[in-house]
């Protein structure tokens, strides 16, 4: 072989692979994909990566660019969750994230976007003081705990008529974020807390705390935090003959509740999630019928997490141009965007508007929905 022809073959290559990295558009996305919550983190991967497969079939978002996935797991752990932000900030084919999904890993990473100007989407995170911070690379598809835990404290107080709770939290921005905002709300409807006691994530045994709830007698005991722990404080609560009825939130929505604590204990456990049941939307009929069809039963943050990589797909598509400011500037000026779970739009903050509550009790090993629960 002629040198000549080597070397025309060697600058072919490096123009090819030159031009390959140029065409790539990565959207990152962080979750927990290993550990105890591991189950609903693989479920915003895949409504993430349904996102992309959609927008592969629409073609090239810009000339030959076109768009790929990059999952990272955070282990539902801060430090993790900032080492990952780092490895995708430092990568410039990174246009955007999805993620986190735990308020506790979305908000110090949240710094990180900012100062790489990535635009950051959690489909999950609900603490309200992360869009407080004043960073403008933050937006969330869901509504915050200041209006899901107010909901949650005003169906106790009048649906369910009780005056008196116990509330726990798992002592994480999240839960600790939710528990306060619930007993702010009920409280000032008139209930009392006779107790607000922590709990660690990873605990396993809550003998002596459920003894000690079981001997005040509560109506309720809401739990601030995720499904985990919560599935054990219920099963062990039931074994000792506990039977004040529990409640939690949005990280307690998962269907790995009931396996963990088993259908017979978690029977009447009452859950707020962030909107209505998806199955029940006409806007997400297409998407459930494909997501089950394919992974099985949808994950409670599956339809958030393909919104949320869909916002940002579409941003990326209406730039023109692998430009973060300019993908940002498309998330800014995006108004009604078509969501499965209704039209996206966001505040100054980057919240997300218009979004209600739904109630969900566990029912014959399901959860069943009970009722939309607007904002005040």
């Amino acid at each position: 072989m002629k040198k000549s022809f080597l070397l025309f073959l060697i600058a072919s290559f490096l123009a090819s692979a030159a031009s390959a990295q140029e065409d790539e558009v990565l959207i990152g996305l962080v979750a927990p994909l290993t550990g105890d919550q591991a189950y609903v983190g693989t479920g915003v991967l895949q409504g993430a990566q349904m996102a992309i497969e959609d927008a592969h079939v629409r073609g090239p978002l810009f000339g030959n660019a076109r768009v790929r996935l990059a999952p990272l797991d955070d282990q539902h752990n801060p430090t993790q969750a900032v080492l990952a932000a780092n490895k995708l900030a430092s990568n410039p084919n990174v246009m955007g994230v999805v993620g986190h999904f735990n308020s506790s890993c979305t908000k110090p990473a949240s710094a990180i976007y900012h100062e790489a100007r990535i635009t950051q989407i959690t489909p999950a995170s609900t603490n309200p003081d992360i869009s407080r911070q004043g960073f403008d690379t933050f937006f969330r598809v869901c509504p915050t705990d200041d209006v899901q835990a107010p909901a949650a404290a005003a169906y106790v107080y009048s649906r369910m008529g009780l005056r008196q709770a116990v509330i726990l939290d798992d002592q994480t921005t999240y839960g600790r974020g939710l528990a306060d905002e619930f007993k702010k709300r009920f409280t000032a409807l008139g209930g009392t807390v006779l107790i607000h006691h922590g709990i660690t994530q990873g605990e396993k045994d809550f003998a002596p705390l459920l003894t000690k709830i079981k001997s005040i007698k509560p109506e309720l005991i809401f739990y601030g935090g995720v499904y985990p722990e919560l599935a054990l404080l219920i099963k062990q609560s039931r074994k000792m003959g506990l039977k004040a009825p529990w409640m939690s939130g949005d990280g307690s929505f998962d269907v790995t509740l009931i396996k963990l604590a088993s259908p017979q204990f978690a029977e009447g456990t009452t859950v707020t999630m962030l909107g209505v049941d998806p199955k029940s939307l006409p806007s997400a009929k297409d998407f459930v019928a494909r997501y089950q069809a394919r992974y099985g039963p949808i994950g409670s943050f599956s339809a958030y997490a393909y919104d949320a990589t869909n916002v940002l797909i579409e941003a990326i598509r209406r730039a023109g141009v692998k430009d973060r400011e300019a993908v940002l500037r498309e998330v800014r000026a995006m108004k009604d965007f078509h969501g499965v779970l209704g039209p996206v739009n966001f505040d100054p903050k980057g919240d997300a508007i218009g979004k209600s509550i739904g109630i969900f009790q566990v029912q014959n090993g399901e959860f069943k929905f009970l009722e939309e629960v607007k904002p005040e």
